[in-house]
């Protein structure tokens, strides 16, 4: 068997330590999602098991004809390559041939009539037959058309950050290795993009270690989750929703068990403040108890629990206008008599095809941008605060706490109390320990984090939020969620993040080109639905074409009582179905008793998983019979 394996991994970066002494096993064809809040070392775990970053200690294990790929956040591409030619880069018989191949078409295409070229192009023809070489063409250009590619002859250097790493994921896709590592593959690709890639995740060959803010995209995928924490590793079985389930009965029995410590602690407390008596060398290993309790009370949970009602500024009747709204680029129709009524409390996402203006919209309305055409009318009290995905402009040199204190030093509950800057700092994730520390550093996901907290510290009543899920880890998202679900001001999202909006948008502008935005009210996920239902009744409707439909001559008969099989069915099922449930109520005891044993736990959850499936299904069957029998 293929497996990779790591051993006593240990690595600091500065002063902070991000990897303590982890070991994990990587098996065939594993899907696993590794998540944890940003600054943990995700990235760097992955940059290490490829080979780009050294290890202070420890080492890994594999065959020697394991090949490993890895996509990086920020990919590093050739940029004096063509697009076909970057993702065909490695060095193999097979990639080199189509290279020439596809160079010595491009050049015919432009001189059709040269003999140097046309012997040339015979000879590579049987070149490609001879290494098979027309599949791989045909493969590399089938997944940059999926990612939205269709100028294979572009220079590397004419294209934008987020087309660069879609070249980069079509590269790594393309040449398949034994361990694909994928560090957020989901930026910067829309929903059809992301749902083909999930689909091509899932069914792909070999292993796969992905870091993925997208929570439907990593509950899809992974069947199993790997947590960083405070410099540990923490395994799951399962997707997403099992270790979510898995997670939360942990923390729960951690919570019991330091409730417990807390108890013995008091008690511990009051005989070791008794004096220097009670400090004789006979109750040495008391003291020393005291002190792992000690630690035990002092213990953070992994999940911070907030409360985050904040009231903003006061937002009057009058928020955003735009009437008949026009915006173009180089010929590039943006907005079309466009019409926006914004009320207090909307909760809007805009969605849409890269390139088509979401962006564009939110600079009108922060006012970075103008309309050519049209009115943009804003109401008196409106306080916008703007989290965009530019690169964030702050003094590196700051500390945590001083930056935050640039915004406010409090900021107002709806209950009129107030939290302080270093309060929020721990609200969102910057343990107390941390806040002198000076910005740079901070790793890139941690930067975004504090510089969302800013925007929030200065309290605005409207909320434009472009594209915030790239950078920030589920936990994070979670936080801004809750913050969200309070907020009393509106919000405006551009996102491509299904579980994100689905969260927090309850209506849709959806941008489908040349200007042209529909409205939708309701879910994102509603809203795909409905887009999804009517192309497969499209797709049938074309189907039928002349096609007669055969009307039945014959009425179904009508089942009017129980077969003599289904009658001795009817006579047990109602004891199998009480069988079945002592089952559950039994394994729901055992897992009360698990304690820290996370593994046993696991186990009994996938077994009360089996066992509540057969009572749907004896359910389902009782319900059936019971029409008949009656």
């Amino acid at each position: 068997m293929k497996n990779f394996t790591a051993d006593h991994l240990f690595k600091t970066i500065g002063d902070k330590q991000l990897l303590n002494d982890i070991s994990f096993t990587i098996g065939e064809k594993e899907r696993i999602g590794l998540i944890g809040i940003n600054g943990t070392g995700k990235s760097t775990l992955l940059k290490m098991i490829a080979g780009i970053e050294d290890l202070d200690n420890g080492s890994f294990t594999k065959p020697n004809d394991y090949k490993i790929s890895i996509l990086l956040q920020e990919p590093d591409l050739n940029p004096d390559l063509s697009v076909l030619d970057q993702i065909l880069s490695t060095d193999s018989p097979i990639n080199n041939t189509v290279r020439e191949y596809e160079k010595i078409v491009a050049a015919l295409n432009i001189d059709p009539e040269n003999d140097k070229l046309l012997d040339q192009y015979f000879r590579l023809q049987k070149a490609m037959d001879d290494v098979n070489g027309w599949d791989i063409s045909s493969q590399a250009k089938t997944i940059l058309s999926k990612l939205g590619i269709s100028d294979y002859n572009q220079p590397i250097r004419q294209l934008s950050g987020g087309q660069k790493k879609r070249i980069a994921l079509a590269e790594v896709l393309l040449n398949k290795a034994d361990l694909l590592l994928l560090d957020e593959p989901t930026n910067h690709l829309d929903y059809a993009m992301i749902e083909w890639l999930q689909e091509e995740l899932v069914k792909y060959p070999t292993s796969i270690l992905f870091v993925t803010h997208d929570r439907y995209f990593l509950d899809a995928v992974s069947n199993r989750i790997f947590e960083l924490f405070e410099g540990k590793l923490y395994t799951y079985k399962g997707n997403y929703a099992d270790y979510l389930e898995a997670k939360s009965i942990r923390e729960e029995e951690n919570a019991r068990q330091r409730e417990k410590a807390k108890n013995l602690y008091r008690r511990e407390l009051a005989w070791i403040k008794r004096g220097a008596q009670a400090r004789s060398t006979k109750q040495k290993a008391r003291i020393d108890r005291f002190k792992e309790l000690d630690k035990v009370v002092s213990q953070k949970t992994q999940t911070n629990q907030v409360d985050l009602s904040f009231s903003g500024t006061r937002l009057g009747k009058d928020v955003i206008t735009i009437r008949n709204g026009y915006k173009s680029y180089d010929n590039k129709t943006i907005l079309q008599d466009f019409h926006l009524l914004v009320k207090p409390g909307d909760r809007i996402g805009i969605v849409g095809k890269n390139g088509s203006g979401k962006t564009t919209l939110l600079n009108i309305i922060a006012g970075k941008e103008n309309l050519d055409k049209g009115d943009l009318l804003l109401g008196q009290t409106v306080n916008i605060g703007y989290y965009t995905q530019e690169s964030v402009d702050m003094d590196i040199n700051k500390r945590m706490i001083e930056y935050i204190r640039e915004a406010g030093d409090f900021i107002h509950t709806k209950d009129g109390k107030t939290q302080s800057a270093a309060q929020m700092l721990e609200r969102f994730l910057f343990p107390m320990n941390t806040h002198r520390t000076i910005i740079r550093k901070l790793s890139g996901g941690e930067r975004r984090r504090l510089y969302l907290l800013r925007l929030l510290m200065e309290e605005p009543n409207v909320l434009l939020l472009d594209e915030p899920t790239n950078d920030l880890d589920t936990e994070t998202l979670t936080v801004l969620e809750q913050f969200l679900e309070e907020f009393a001001g509106v919000v405006i999202t551009v996102s491509h993040d299904r579980y994100f909006l689905d969260k927090v948008c309850d209506q849709l502008l959806i941008f489908q080109g040349e200007g042209k935005i529909d409205k939708f009210l309701g879910e994102y996920s509603d809203y795909l639905a409905e887009v999804k239902k009517k192309s497969i009744k499209a797709e049938v409707k074309k189907g039928e074409g002349n096609q007669k439909v055969q009307k039945q001559s014959k009425k179904p008969k009508v089942k009017k009582k129980l077969t003599y099989k289904e009658q001795k069915e009817w006579e047990n099922i109602e004891t199998k179905i009480s069988e079945v449930e002592e089952m559950i109520a039994a394994i729901k005891t055992e897992m009360e008793t698990c304690g820290s044993d996370f593994t046993k736990l696991q186990e009994l959850m996938e077994e009360e998983k089996k066992w509540q499936e057969q009572l749907d299904y004896l359910m389902e069957r009782w319900e059936y019979l019971a029409e008949f029998a009656e």
